[in-house]
């Protein structure tokens, strides 16, 4: 028998956390602990908790997203998991967000500067600053028109080089693009 662990209310708000996606039979004999308003349900443990939702992303005060199993699963309501230690506070004033982009995939996100995988390169911003960047990042991977102001013979190593600026200067875009 589950013994009932219940974390204080306040233990989430304003805090970034990103879960892990799992399978079902992760909370088979849990006992279902809080359901939200908008439906999502959760599930407390000792070591974490599990969420079971079919939104992602901005709640309320938090930042909580999802990283989905690879190959993903079909269902649009996803169960995530994340240890208590893998909740990070946030706010909006301080500088705890960097860019990390992944190449091979043509992807891009934003992590906490408590991540334990930051090794102090990539420049820390705000959320807002973050958003920006992470913004400007994602046209330049999914766009070409950007590009045809540019002479080059390879289009995935000029976005590289330009991300690469984003992530680890403080430099505008517009700067970065004239110097390219």
């Amino acid at each position: 028998m589950q013994k009932n662990f219940k974390p204080h209310p306040n233990s989430f708000k304003n805090t970034f956390c990103a879960f892990n996606e799992v399978l079902p039979d992760s909370i088979q004999g849990l006992k279902k602990q809080f359901e939200s308003k908008a439906g999502s349900t959760y599930y407390y443990t000792e070591e974490g908790m599990y969420r079971v939702s079919n939104h992602w992303g901005r709640l309320a005060n938090s930042k909580w997203r999802l990283i989905a199993r690879n190959p993903e699963t079909e269902s649009k309501t996803k169960i995530g998991f994340a240890k208590w230690e893998e909740f990070y506070p946030d706010n909006a004033e301080e500088k705890l967000y960097y860019v990390k982009a992944d190449f091979e995939n043509n992807l891009a996100n934003y992590e906490h500067k408590n991540n334990p995988e930051y090794d102090g390169k990539a420049v820390l911003r705000t959320s807002f600053e973050t958003a920006k960047r992470l913004k400007q990042i994602r046209n330049l991977q999914q766009l070409t028109n950007w590009a045809k102001h540019f002479d080059y013979d390879d289009i995935d190593e000029l976005r590289k080089q330009i991300i690469n600026e984003l992530i680890f200067t403080e430099k505008t875009l517009e700067q970065i693009k004239r110097e390219v």
